[in-house]
Formats: structure tokens, C-alpha cells, sequence
């Protein structure tokens, strides 16, 4: 009886022969076909992670550039704020320099304007009191008084009609 579990020789035989020439055509033709592939696969994957770590390096050479040049353009803009600053405060006491000088100037003006016409409001006080005694002397000269009482009542009414300024 044959058994399912026990090969038969003969058909081992065949089965060993067919499977060398299988594995003999495999390994003249195939294999090498199928290791060329995997190893043009492993030098793509190779050339892959090399040009993804040169890629790395280049962002990190762009990110340190890149804070390089933030960092300058943050000490640019510092130091132009400071000139700014120094600018502003240098044109705020030059004007508050011009304006205490101008003051300075109007203020002179206006005392030698305030003295002129102290001076001119003087003469013409002098010029009106001349006259006044000029008029008064004139109309109690011009008058002849016999009594002090008569050139007292005389004078008060001499200065009651001259108009006053």
C-alpha cells in the first residue's frame, strides 16, 4: 500500500533533478537579475539618504544664515533707532534753543519798545506841564491881582477850564 507520507524514490529522483534545473537556470539567469535590481534599489536608497542628509546640511546652513542675517538686520535696526533717537533729541534742544533765543530777542524788543514810549509818554507830559505853567504864568501875569485870596479863586479857575488828558 502506498503511503501519502513516504515519496516514492523515483519520483524523488525526478523531483531532485527538476528542482536543480530550476535552481540552476534561477541561478545562471535570475538570481543575478533580481540581486542587480536589489542592489541598483540599495544604491538609489543610499543616494537617496545621502542627497536627503547633504539636503539637511543645506537647511541648516539656510537656517543658520537666515539667523545670521536676522540677528544683523535686529542690531541694524537697533542702532538705526538709536541715531533716530539721538536725532530727535538733538533737533528738540537746537529748537528749544532757537525758541529761548527768539524769546530772548522778542522780549528785548518789547522792553525797548516799553522804554521808548516811556520816554515819549514823558516828554509829552513835560511838553503839556510847560505849557500849562507857560498859560497859567501868562493869564496871572496878563491879570493883575490885588488880593491872594482873588489869585487863589483866579488859579482854581484857570486849571477847572484847561481840558484835562
Amino acid at each position: 500500500m502506498p503511503s501519502f507520507l513516504t515519496p516514492d524514490p523515483g519520483l524523488l529522483f525526478w523531483m531532485l533533478i527538476a528542482f536543480l534545473v530550476v535552481f540552476i537556470l534561477l541561478a545562471k539567469y535570475g538570481f543575478p537579475i533580481i540581486t542587480g535590481m536589489v542592489e541598483k534599489r540599495k544604491q538609489f536608497i543610499d543616494e537617496s539618504l545621502s542627497s536627503a542628509r547633504e539636503a539637511n546640511e543645506k537647511l541648516a546652513n539656510i537656517k543658520a544664515e537666515c539667523q545670521s542675517l536676522l540677528k544683523e538686520a535686529q542690531e541694524r535696526q537697533s542702532q538705526i533707532l538709536k541715531e533716530a533717537t539721538q536725532t530727535s533729541n538733538q533737533i528738540i534742544a537746537e529748537s528749544k534753543e532757537k525758541a529761548q533765543e527768539e524769546a530772548a530777542r522778542i522780549i528785548e524788543d518789547a522792553r525797548r519798545q516799553i522804554q521808548a514810549e516811556t520816554e515819549k509818554a514823558q516828554r509829552d507830559i513835560r511838553s503839556q506841564v510847560a505849557d500849562l505853567s507857560l498859560q497859567i504864568a501868562g493869564k496871572i501875569l496878563s491879570r493883575e491881582m490885588q488880593k491872594e485870596e482873588e489869585q487863589d479863586r483866579w488859579i482854581d479857575q484857570v486849571l477847572s477850564q484847561i481840558p484835562n488828558s
